[in-house]
């Protein structure tokens, strides 16, 4: 997977989400779903565009590139198998939510997959 830092990886993955539940995204549905300022998504926007992770079409929908998306689809399924490997342990949903959302940016590779070959059992 391409290495891009935590924030990055909080952006395409919440364009991702938003991208499943609503069908399109612009800029204003990033600033609101990660309670951040217009100002701070275009500018976040604007290093994603430059990276090749997003485009953004003319009536200003935001989309996901190749890049973009493998790099969410990784984040995102990290951030669901962690959350259901906290929630196995008996932790609370919304603090397995909370903990699987920082740890999905720094977990390697191979604890991740051991997790997840431990759920599948």
């Amino acid at each position: 997977m391409t290495k891009v830092g935590e924030s990055a990886e909080n952006y395409l993955e919440t364009i991702l989400i938003l991208l499943e539940s609503k069908g399109n995204v612009r800029a204003i549905d990033i600033a609101g779903a990660l309670d951040f300022s217009k100002p701070s998504v275009s500018i976040a926007l604007k290093h994603l565009r430059e990276q090749g992770h997003v485009t953004v079409g003319e009536d200003g929908l935001l989309s996901l590139t190749e890049s973009g998306k493998r790099i969410a689809e990784a984040v995102y399924e990290r951030h669901r198998v962690l959350t259901q490997f906290f929630t196995s342990l008996g932790v609370d949903a919304a603090v397995a939510q909370a903990d699987a959302c920082k740890i999905e940016h720094i977990i390697s590779e191979q604890t991740f997959e051991a997790i997840k070959n431990s759920l599948k059992s």
